[in-house]
């Protein structure tokens, strides 16, 4: 499959990116990650073995748009909610009334 990544065009195939990756420890992942065979690996990991880019010259989304197409599965940053603040009912009822909130 023909993919853009960082402006250059690279042919990949799936069979290619297993070998690019076969003997290549993973780093620790602090994001988006791509599965390959039974390893997860760091998006920009493998975006560098697979292009002999630097990391700085191309996104993890290039990679795991191209990843994707190419059949493997890739994790993003997990979604937190932003934490709720629970008011009692007395400062329920402040707030409705547009008093100043207590602390």
């Amino acid at each position: 499959m023909r993919c853009i990544i960082a402006r250059f065009p690279f042919d990949l195939t799936k069979s290619g990116v297993l070998e690019s990756m076969k003997g290549v420890k993973p780093e620790e992942v602090l994001g988006e990650s791509v599965i390959i065979g039974r390893r997860t690996y760091p998006v920009k990991q493998v975006g560098q073995v697979v292009t002999r880019q630097d990391r700085r010259d191309f996104t993890a989304a290039e990679i795991i748009r191209a990843m994707t197409r190419l059949g493997f599965t890739c994790r993003g940053l997990p979604v937190t909610a932003a934490p709720t603040r629970v008011l009692t009912p007395v400062q329920e009822a402040s707030a409705m009334l547009g008093a100043p909130a207590a602390v």
